[in-house]
């Protein structure tokens, strides 16, 4: 090849070189911001929606639901991403703000249990190709969004003595004082004031998604893919909950229902629901055995793998067999800010408390004995059997909780229907469903 030939090869290979060193290759051309949504006077961008969409991929995974496809977990993510910008505009407007302050203690909490100073925790952030300062600001929209429901829910809600009367009346007349229920969930919104064309159009899209899991659809996947209500991500799941627990709208249902039922279509002022019940305990004895444990509670982050910490729980397992002081070590490990004060102590926890993981752990353990390290939705734990007591669960202890049950139970509904009326009363340009239309 002469010399002429070798540049005219040269030349040509940096024509083809330019387009991508100037725009980046086709596949980079398509990751290039654009707006997927208009939330009143703010934006979503296609980068914020990437991000997100890949930290729920893995939460699913974490929790062993199959995430649905890509596109149809992208418009999921985005609409939580709506929803979030509407309560933080909420909280703009209302005043609730958290300072440099409160922010950089928490920052410093989250180091500290990664064992680096806030200036190495940066440092790895940055190294690792995470934005600090995003990082900082997402932290800091977490605590404003709780700090913002308290104020606009959680502190409003009252339970009066009448309510817990008609409530152990209801008991008493089911018959099923302490079984438990553990339920899914799906629901297909219905806008506030809906014209009946929307009512119909959900109608019929609830109607659809109920034939596709009669014909054996995975009911955790689909509410990943389909479900408007808040625990969608988490495949619809809402746990163990005792008859008191459940939602009013699905109490009498549920009681009727046989593990393993998918409800018909339940209509609500919200829209059109179809729970599945995944289990049933029957715990209709007022002798309950209680068990008193403690824990040390690790969480997978950027810079810790799950692999890490199940084996810093094995290390610590070994440490306090080999006589550290399990008390000590989760004042200074666990993640669990509630117990971890108190030595990772839980107090009494009565049958059915714990997610599911957690008790059945708990429950293979005779007294005095450590677990080895296991998952649950929270995080990885070791725990600690320190003595188990057979109780009567009656009197002022139950009316207690009784009361707490209620509580919970309006703050779901008022929730619901508060982040309802938020969207309702906005202005929300979803873009990415307008191209999945077109």
């Amino acid at each position: 090849m002469n010399t002429k030939t070798h540049l005219t090869a040269a030349l040509a290979a940096l024509l083809l070189t330019i387009p991508a060193l100037l725009f980046g290759s086709s596949e980079e051309v398509v990751e290039l911001e654009s707006i997927v949504a208009v939330v009143n006077n703010d934006v979503i961008t296609s980068g914020e929606l990437r991000r997100k969409t890949r930290e729920f991929e893995e939460r699913l995974r974490l929790n062993n639901t199959p995430p649905p496809p890509y596109e149809i977990l992208r418009q999921q993510v985005l609409e939580n991403l709506i929803t979030q910008r509407l309560q933080l505009q909420l909280a703009e407007r209302v005043g609730v703000r958290v300072d440099d302050d409160a922010l950089n203690r928490t920052v410093r909490n989250i180091a500290a249990r990664n064992k680096l100073s806030l200036e190495q925790f940066r440092e790895v952030l940055e190294k690792d190709g995470f934005d600090y300062l995003q990082f900082r600001e997402n932290l800091r929209n977490d605590i404003v969004i709780n700090r913002l429901r308290q104020r606009q829910v959680d502190n409003r809600i009252t339970v009066s003595e009448e309510e817990i009367e008609n409530f152990l009346a209801n008991l008493k007349a089911q018959g099923a004082t302490d079984q438990a229920y553990h339920l899914r969930h799906i629901l297909i919104a219905v806008p506030e004031a809906a014209k009946p064309e929307q009512i119909r159009a959900a109608k019929k899209k609830a109607e659809s998604v109920l034939e596709r899991l009669r014909a054996g659809a995975d009911f955790a996947q689909m509410a990943a893919s389909i479900s408007e209500d808040a625990l969608a991500l988490q495949g619809g799941d809402l746990g163990w909950r005792k008859t008191g627990q459940l939602p009013t709208l699905f109490s009498d249902l549920v009681v009727k229902m046989k593990p393993g039922e998918i409800s018909d279509l339940i209509r609500s002022p919200s829209g059109f629901h179809i729970i599945k019940l995944e289990e049933k305990r029957d715990e209709q004895s007022q002798l309950i055995t209680q068990t008193r444990a403690r824990h040390i509670l690790m969480r997978p982050t950027e810079l810790v793998t799950k692999e890490e910490v199940k084996n810093r729980l094995i290390q610590l397992k070994q440490r306090i067999e080999a006589g550290d002081d399990f008390a000590e070590l989760a004042r200074s490990h666990s993640e669990d800010p509630a117990s971890a004060a108190a030595g990772g102590d839980l107090g009494w926890i009565d049958p059915g408390t714990m997610v599911p993981e957690f008790d059945r752990e708990m429950g293979k353990l005779k007294p005095g004995q450590i677990s080895e390290p296991f998952q649950s939705r929270f995080g990885w734990h070791i725990v600690q059997v320190l003595e188990r007591r057979t109780r009567d669960d009656q009197g002022k202890t139950q009316r207690s909780k009784i009361r707490e049950l209620i509580r919970q139970r309006k703050i779901e509904q008022e929730t619901q229907a508060w982040l309802r009326q938020l969207r309702d009363e906005a202005y929300v340009e979803n873009r990415l469903a307008r191209r999945t239309i077109e």
